[in-house]
């Protein structure tokens, strides 16, 4: 009798979990899993994403890749670069506006419900905003102020057009940041704050040498998610320069974009792709790796 209940036990419990997670395990397998394959499949074809024909090209597309797209390297050095920009300042952004309102203010709580805010926005939405900003907004600021920052041709030089996209994204993203970082800052002890305040530490030492190795796990999260989104940046970037002035701002994700479904070579636009992943997978490992290091030795 005994043995009857156990395995009745052990059945429940596994059509539990199958009614709980079999649903979002199916859909990760259709929307995420079975598609990556494909893709990979496809990458070493010459399909052009329309024809009931796929022929077999092999090695092919990866060849090209390394020594015929002058394009995508560029795309890809565009991408780097606004990924270490990107990162740098939202990071900054967002942990300063977490110790500012981590603070005993009144407004904190309304403070952070409008940083947070242009997270929710949409990219397409947010991008052709501040592109009425950066040709309107800024010109006309410009021509009543006379002050060069905002008479600059914001989208319409390379090296002006790669910053406003920079500040776009880091607008739209420390506000994601500034939560997580809240969160943390919010765990730390306040009897090791106290206790330092006691010894005689000043601010920036608490800050360096106390808090910030506390929160360090923080530090691993947002770092991860503002690389992994840096990297595949493509709605902000499209509807605010569309990869222009002559594919200066072209991210990779809009190289890929225009290469499967502009020019019809499916097969090279999946090869891209997949070689992207495996870059973008690398990079956010080692990050994870080393900061994660760092919270073991702090």
């Amino acid at each position: 009798m005994g043995a009857v209940s156990k395995n009745k036990l052990k059945w429940d419990k596994i059509l539990s979990f199958v009614a709980f997670v079999g649903p979002a395990l199916v859909l990760f397998l259709i929307i995420q899993i079975v598609p990556f394959f494909m893709g990979v499949y496809y990458s070493f074809t010459s399909w052009n994403g329309v024809s009931s024909t796929v022929e077999w090209v092999g090695l092919d597309n990866y060849i090209k890749l390394f020594t015929n797209d002058q394009r995508f390297f560029n795309s890809f050095m565009f991408t780097s670069k606004f990924m270490i920009a990107a990162v740098i300042i939202s990071n900054l952004i967002g942990f300063s506006l977490a110790l500012l309102l981590n603070a005993a203010l009144k407004t904190r709580n309304i403070l952070r419900t409008v940083f947070f805010v242009p997270n929710v926005i949409g990219g397409l939405l947010l991008g052709f905003i501040w592109q009425f900003i950066f040709v309107r907004g800024f010109a006309a600021i410009g021509d009543i102020t006379n002050i060069p920052f905002f008479q600059q041709p914001w989208l319409g030089d390379a090296s002006t057009a790669f910053w406003a996209i920079v500040i776009v994204f880091a607008w739209q993203i420390s506000g994601y940041m500034m939560v997580i970082y809240i969160a943390a800052l919010q765990g730390v002890d306040t009897s090791l704050l106290e206790a330092a305040k006691i010894d005689g530490a000043n601010s920036f030492t608490t800050l360096t040498k106390i808090i910030i190795p506390l929160i360090l796990p923080a530090f691993t999260i947002c770092f991860f998610l503002t690389i992994s989104m840096a990297f595949k940046i493509f709605d902000l970037n499209l509807s605010l320069t569309g990869g222009g002035p002559f594919n200066s701002t072209q991210s990779v994700a809009i190289n890929i974009y225009q290469e499967a479904f502009t020019n019809n070579n499916y097969g090279l636009g999946s090869a891209k792709s997949i070689l992207f992943f495996i870059i973008v997978a690398i990079v956010t490992t080692v990050q994870v790796m080393v900061t994660k290091k760092r919270e073991v030795q702090a």
